[in-house]
């Protein structure tokens, strides 16, 4: 990752039980999987559209 690329900071803040699959695949994409941890990724617009997707799920702690 170059100094240069923004990132973002996502914490997971809600459970994937009682949910469609692609939903709990998208939170494991995120690198995701239990409450209250948190993943740093780039700041892209695949990234953001994964995120809006389980937005419900995820909160964002930072955004560089």
């Amino acid at each position: 990752m170059a100094q240069s690329e923004k990132t973002v900071v996502i914490e997971q803040i809600g459970s994937p039980i009682r949910r469609e699959a692609s939903q709990r695949q998208t939170l494991i994409g995120l690198g995701l999987n239990k409450i209250r941890r948190q993943s740093t990724l780039v700041d892209t617009p695949a990234v953001r559209g994964m995120i809006d997707k389980v937005r419900h799920l995820v909160r964002v702690v930072d955004a560089k």
